[in-house]
This record gives C-alpha cells, structure tokens and sequence, in this order.
C-alpha cells in the first residue's frame, strides 16, 4: 500500500491558505477517484482508494501542522508502509515560487514546521515529497501571518493549476516511478507575475 500525506491545519478558518496546500491535494484526489476523506485513524482523516494497480491511503492528519509527525508515524507503523519506498508527503514551500511544484526524494526541512515533525518522528528523510510553491514576489515581513492567510482572489486560478498537476505527479509518481515523475514536473517554469 501506498501512503499518501498532505499537510495541513484542520478547521474552516485554514481550509484556504497557503499553509493547507497539501490538504487541498488530498481533497482533489479524493474527488477524482470518488472517495470521502472521513474515516478517522491515527489522528487523521482518512480515505482508501486505488490509483493504477495500486492501493492507496489519502490522509490529512489533524494534529495541526506542527505536530503532523505524531500522526504520520502512527500511520506508518499501522499500515506497515515503508516509507523509503511507500510514502508520498505533499506540502507548502515558502523557497519556492507561487504556483511551482518540486519533487524529491529525500532532503531537509528548509523551515518547515510540519515537515521538521514529520522527520523527527520518522527519525528519516529519505522519502518522497511533493513541494508546492507558496512564495509571493517580495519575501513577507511575516512569514508565519502569510501562510496562514486565505489566498487572494487572483491566486485562486493558480491554486487550481496547481492542484491538478500535484494530483497529476502523485499519479506518475506511482504509475511510472519517482525518476519519471522528477523528470516531467521538475521544470523551472515561472509563472506569470500578476497571478502571484
């Protein structure tokens, strides 16, 4: 089985900010394959599904982004999943460019509170991460204020694209491998300066 991780605040008042870039993947991909993310274990929402030939495990973990590793471990160890080969995280990067999306397979923090929990409690950083671009032109006076403010109408568009292609690599990620994935979505497009 394959565990697939958006990270998130749980609650109405973050559902539309930067910060919920990786919940908001979750949701896309439940819709296109049908399925509800609503069953509850391990401190997450939850919903099973099959992309391909293979099973899958949408979570959305509701320990608030700082503490998203409790919840990811316990999914790990429940599930029996590898995460060097089976685990797939999608989140929020403020160093990366709004409306941009960056595949890796292992790698630091870069800040991120939710990923800083999720490889502590891994005690790993070898595995995949999804990275969606949240950075706005300027860099904020108050970054913690900026992922946590709903997105701006003119964003919104954006958002959209992005989500689609995030559901998209998830898809290749698991269809054709992490190499073809990093090879198709790793590319340095920039988007266009008024839609960020």
């Amino acid at each position: 089985m394959k565990l697939i991780i958006g990270l998130g605040n749980p609650g109405i008042e973050y559902q539309f900010t930067p910060h919920n870039l990786g919940f908001l993947t979750i949701d896309r991909l439940a819709s296109e394959l049908g399925v509800d993310v609503r069953n509850r274990q391990c401190r997450a929402l939850t919903a099973r599904a099959t992309i391909g030939s293979e099973e899958v495990l949408l979570a959305k973990p509701e320990t608030f982004m700082n503490l998203s590793g409790l919840s990811v471990r316990e999914l790990v160890v429940k599930n029996e999943v590898n995460p060097q080969s089976d685990l797939i995280v999608i989140y929020d990067e403020l160093d990366l460019p709004f409306g941009s999306m960056r595949i890796r397979q292992r790698g630091g923090t870069a800040g991120h509170n939710g990923m800083e929990s999720v490889i502590g409690a891994l005690g790993a950083q070898e595995f995949l991460r999804i990275r969606l671009g949240i950075a706005p032109d300027h860099r904020p006076a108050d970054a913690a204020e900026y992922v946590l403010t709903p997105f701006r109408k003119k964003q919104l568009e954006i958002v959209d694209q992005m989500l689609d292609t995030a559901a998209e690599a998830v898809r290749v990620v698991l269809k054709d491998g992490p190499g073809a994935a990093m090879n198709r979505f790793n590319r340095k497009d920039e988007p266009d300066e008024e839609t960020r």
